[in-house]
């Protein structure tokens, strides 16, 4: 759990400083606002979508072990090359303009695709059957809560009133990070808890109990049952929509809070909107855990595995909506973050119960399960980066329109109230899109297998 918990930390560090470092590089590729990043968050996004289902393969055939060290090191990689983008130096320019940067974003995203679907697959391995919601609960809480942390960490290492660092070289220092993880997870970590000497035969003992499903990795898939099943179809359509206003605390939400809430060099403010930025990711942290122990404690409490994965979902979801409706009509700083922060944590509450029925359903195939549900999340968070991107282009456009002149003559206040209706409009979307959430939970059961024969658990 250190290990899995630590690494979630690291993935939400390396692609949350993303966001945190946008006036960075508008600025220094010389772009015209966010909007023009909208190519880049899509990329990412696509790139960890494309590539789910097949890091998830390897993670089932090969083991954890061996593909999360390679996810690690590959992604590590080309975080540390994000920071030289348009970098100048002896003359010459570093991995020129923002088609570079596309490409190296999407290649990071590529990189980091299957982290969390071999996460399960380990805990899958590792975690008794009873104890499956609260695991995965942790996984998503450490990463969320560095997520949240990270707009804090990014003050820290670049203000000019704290380290000064270049923000190159944050994304160099993070680089890094990961790839002392995959040095102490090789030494320690096994595949299944028989191959490590410290675990004794009453720790297997509880690991195994009530469990009939077979652990052995296998290299012949039954693809077709599987993207036949009617339940990992909704339950991957959950997580697009899931995913679909989540992304906007990643991407867009530090540029919104900087254009709509200047701090005018206010130090004090500075450091709160810095907190701010990572509002929903640490508020987010407190409910991925706490779903996932409720929803272990209610299948413990009444035996009913269906309603003790979905009710959680249902009230989430229902709730992520409400606040961001309520979103629209805030009028500082404070109340808008009150209103983004609880819809991340309403839409948290669902990720324990929604990875767990990863493992319920999938059984031995949990890590193809996973990446299918997180493929198709992720597909929502790429359509999310670009359907924004583009909303906030065509508001800015009118607005400019409006007041007949060019966009690049906009003042900042005038580019300002343009983006904010289209910010306006995306959050009616959002909501919209989590009430989709709810219809999906509603079919969803997590004591439906994908594969038949697999014998599923006490309903």
């Amino acid at each position: 759990m250190g290990f899995v918990c630590a690494l979630s930390m690291i993935t939400y560090l390396d692609r949350v400083c993303f966001g945190s470092a946008v006036s960075n590089l508008v600025r220094d590729l010389g772009l015209s606002s966010e909007a023009d990043l909208k190519w880049a968050f899509t990329a990412f996004a696509f790139a960890y979508a494309a590539f789910e289902i097949p890091s998830g393969w390897l993670g089932d055939v090969y083991g954890p072990r061996r593909t999360l060290i390679r996810i690690v090191l590959w992604w590590s990689f080309f975080t540390a090359l994000t920071g030289a983008v348009g970098w100048h130096t002896a003359g010459y320019v570093i991995l020129p303009g923002l088609g570079t940067l596309i490409a190296v974003r999407f290649l990071f995203g590529m990189g980091e695709a299957g982290a969390y679907p071999n996460i399960t697959r380990a805990l899958h391995n590792w975690f008794p059957l009873q104890e499956r919601g609260v695991a995965q609960g942790a996984v998503w809480m450490a990463g969320r809560l560095m997520g949240g942390l990270t707009p804090f960490v990014w003050l820290i290492l670049v203000d000019e009133d704290w380290l000064n660092l270049n923000w190159r070289y944050a994304f160099w220092l993070f680089g890094v990070m990961g790839v002392g993880w995959c040095l102490a997870f090789s030494v320690w970590f096994r595949n299944k808890p028989e191959e490590n000497a410290g675990v004794n035969q009453g720790e297997l003992d509880l690991i195994r109990a009530g469990r009939s499903d077979r652990e052995a990795g296998h290299a012949h898939v039954p693809w077709g049952k599987i993207f036949s099943s009617p339940n990992l179809w909704l339950l991957c359509l959950m997580y697009f929509c899931a995913a679909y206003g989540w992304y906007f605390n990643i991407t867009y939400l530090p540029r919104f809070l900087e254009e709509q809430y200047p701090t005018q060099g206010d130090r004090g403010l500075e450091t709160l909107y810095a907190l701010y930025k990572g509002g929903p990711l640490w508020m987010g942290a407190i409910a991925c855990l706490l779903g996932g122990w409720l929803s272990d404690r209610v299948v413990r409490k009444t035996g009913n595995l269906k309603w003790g994965r979905r009710l959680f979902g249902i009230c989430g979801h229902s709730l992520c909506a409400l606040c961001y409706f309520l979103s629209i009509f805030t009028g500082s700083a404070t109340t808008f973050f009150l209103a983004v922060s609880f819809a991340a944590f309403f839409n948290d509450m669902t990720m324990g119960p929604a990875w767990a029925t990863c493992q319920d359903i999938g059984k031995r195939y949990a890590a193809i399960v996973a990446g299918a549900m997180n493929t198709i999340g992720n597909l929502g968070g790429a359509v999310a980066g670009w359907a924004t991107g583009t909303i906030l282009e065509k508001a800015l456009a009118a607005h400019a329109a409006g007041v007949n002149t060019a966009i690049d003559q906009l003042s900042k206040e005038e580019k300002a109230a343009g983006m904010l209706v289209g910010y306006n409009i995306n959050f009616a979307v959002f909501a919209g899109v989590y009430v989709l959430a709810v219809f999906f939970w509603l079919r969803i059961d997590a004591t439906r297998p994908v594969i038949a024969d697999e014998a599923a658990p006490q309903a």
